[in-house]
């Protein structure tokens, strides 16, 4: 069975109450258990991984044997170099993923340093953002088998 990873950056494991105008009002659990369900009747085995340090991320995507990697990397999508070049290392396929849009917001989130290395950047349809990204994972490994 094939491995996706989704990796949440900081502060999403305070979803649910952090700006619920902004990011909705499903809890980071809420979005895993939706994933992980709609994934196992695709017959795709999830990881799921949220921290809020840089150097654990870029720990994680280094040490992920999954096909495919599925990343919010939150704030750290405006400023990390590590997560842009550890992304790049990777060898399966990475989707981008953001809950509100981008680039309806300040203009500071307008530039997505990790995008450039990404396959897809989905954004903006709050807790389908993730599922519409599992499904372009799924499409992505579906497509080289």
């Amino acid at each position: 069975m094939e491995e996706i990873l989704v990796i949440h950056g900081p502060n999403l494991n305070l979803l649910g109450t952090r700006q619920p105008d902004i990011y909705g009002s499903a809890t980071l659990e809420d979005i895993n258990a939706e994933i992980e369900s709609r994934a196992a009747k695709m017959g795709f085995k999830m990881d799921f991984f949220q921290s809020n340090h840089e150097g654990q991320l870029v720990d994680k995507i280094g040490e992920a044997g999954a096909r495919a990697i599925i990343i919010n990397p939150a704030v750290f999508t405006h400023t990390s170099v590590a997560l842009r070049d550890a992304l790049e290392a990777f060898s399966g396929y990475v989707v981008e993923v953001h809950l509100s849009n981008i680039f309806a917001r300040e203009d500071f989130r307008h530039k997505s340093i990790t995008a450039a290395v990404a396959d897809g950047l989905i954004c903006g349809f709050s807790l389908q953002s993730y599922l519409l990204a599992l499904e372009a994972a799924a499409r992505l490994i579906q497509k080289t088998e």
